[in-house]
């Protein structure tokens, strides 16, 4: 019996149920020497640096230390290294998430590391939702397995209900038969229902159950997205379908990541300053470099500390293996609360009350992969299904990856492929293989995404086509949608 388990877990619990206080000034630089002191890979990865623990004194330091990523840090040491004391001991829960090779990436995590994020899902669900006052079934739609979503937004949201408030989990998964089974039986007996789910999944659900009959308006309903960016016409397109009666209050995306967790959350004033930016090209160039909108949240400094690098995403957070300057590779970056709502100011818009945190904006991994149901679509995934016989020969093998909106604001995956000189190539053949290939290597692809969107659009291009494969300019795999 492990009585330092149970001490540490009944503190966790204590400070979950109590209210936030301050986060100490060097909270970062603690959690980097407690690392450097405990976690044995971390330990060998700054001494392969030449680096000492001790000579690492302030934040100017700090911002000093090497990235650690998959390839360079999680992949390179034995996986028990990468926790604390070297032992998965009291790690309870382990995490799965798909590899561009299909070699699955391990993230073990332990009670009190939900405990720390269920005050994400707090931020949303009572702060947003008040389902401390009203009554509240709280449906999760992610997949249910090894992969972080499900179980982890269960335990998380049930957190929340052995905190005081009056929610209700009930976890059909990603089977939507399942859902629109239960919801009929349950959503009366509730103030609100509250879905949570990747937001094309969650559309689907939506769109079948309007067809099926379902009053949706009679639900109360508000939604809990994740994993992919969408617009503010899909927000209030969703919202009129769903009956949601306030889009930018009732509907929140969360940015989470199986590394960590929850990283941060939309709020009425993230919201509110998109769907600003959202009818403003110029403006959003102007503050997130780009006219296309990013998903933008706030977050707890407390909890997460985000840096940007070469235009990328960095952060630091505690966890079953905890990170230290981790490059994500998310393209994106980093707004103080004040500087941001200085600028709405300027631009005469008052965005909605909310939190004094500081916010991050990300546009994805627009240069590795595309998000599709939640799951990450790799090159290397589609690469290996042109490789096939009969294909291989009719293709160069350059191709473009896009995840794109169609009429109804339903998401496709698209696949343009370059087709060989003199060649003849065949379109289906192409999918049915690339498809094949994705559920083989892509456990995330099996299992997030419905079996009738699993065939991907795949378009022919002539080689050298001027707009997808110019000649002359270094390939892009994917293309930001």
């Amino acid at each position: 019996m492990d009585h330092g388990r149970q001490a540490r877990v009944r503190q966790a619990f204590d400070t979950f149920f109590a209210a936030p206080g301050p986060a100490p000034a060097d909270q970062v630089l603690d959690l980097f020497r407690r690392t450097a002191e405990t976690v044995p890979a971390y330990r060998k990865f700054l001494g392969d640096h030449g680096i000492t623990p001790e000579s690492v004194t302030t934040l100017e330091d700090f911002r000093r230390l090497p990235l650690v990523d998959k390839a360079g840090y999680h992949r390179k040491y034995p996986l028990p290294e990468l926790c604390r004391d070297g032992t998965f001991a009291g790690l309870d829960m382990i995490a799965v998430s798909s590899g561009s090779s299909g070699h699955p990436t391990i993230w073990p995590r332990a009670l009190e590391d939900e405990l720390h994020v269920a005050r994400r899902f707090e931020q949303v669900m009572v702060d947003g939702f008040h389902a401390d006052e009203r009554s509240t079934l709280a449906v999760v739609c992610f997949p249910l397995g090894t992969w972080v979503g499900g179980l982890f937004t269960t335990a998380c949201v049930r957190h929340l209900a052995a905190k005081g408030s009056p929610i209700t989990v009930v976890a059909p998964g990603n089977n939507k038969a399942e859902i629109l089974r239960v919801l009929p039986e349950l959503a009366p007996h509730f103030e609100q229902v509250v879905l949570l789910g990747y937001p094309p999944f969650v559309k689907d659900v939506v769109d079948t159950g309007v067809a099926e009959g379902v009053d949706w308006p009679a639900y109360a309903i508000k939604l809990v997205l994740a994993g992919e960016v969408f617009s503010e016409q899909w927000r209030d397109l969703v919202a009129q379908r769903a009956g949601v009666a306030d889009p930018v209050r009732d509907i929140a995306s969360l940015y989470g990541t199986a590394d960590a967790g929850v990283l941060g959350t939309e709020t009425p004033v993230s919201v509110g300053i998109r769907r600003f930016f959202a009818d403003r090209p110029e403006l959003a160039r102007e503050v997130f470099g780009d006219a296309r909108l990013p998903t933008l949240v706030q977050y707890d400094p407390a909890s997460r500390f985000f840096e940007v690098h070469e235009g990328t995403l960095v952060f630091t957070a505690d966890g079953g293996i905890p990170l230290i300057r981790y490059h994500i590779a998310d393209d994106g970056g980093v707004l103080p609360h004040a500087d941001l709502l200085a600028y709405c100011a300027q631009h005469g818009f008052t965005p909605p009350e909310g939190p004094e945190l500081p916010f991050v904006y990300v546009f994805g991994r627009s240069l590795f992969t595309v998000s599709f149901f939640g799951a990450n679509v790799y090159p290397e995934n589609v690469t290996v299904g042109l490789e096939q016989p009969g294909i291989s020969a009719t293709v160069t093998g350059k191709f473009v990856i896009e995840s794109v909106e169609d009429e109804d604001r339903d998401r496709r995956l698209r696949i343009t492929v370059e087709t060989a000189p003199n060649a003849t190539a065949d379109a289906g053949r192409i999918a049915e293989s690339v498809r094949e290939q994705l559920l083989r290597l892509n456990s995330e692809y099996a299992h997030y995404v419905p079996a009738e969107r699993q065939l991907p659009d795949v378009v022919l291009r002539p080689a050298g086509d001027p707009e997808y494969f110019p000649a002359g300019v270094k390939h892009r795999y994917t293309r930001p949608s």
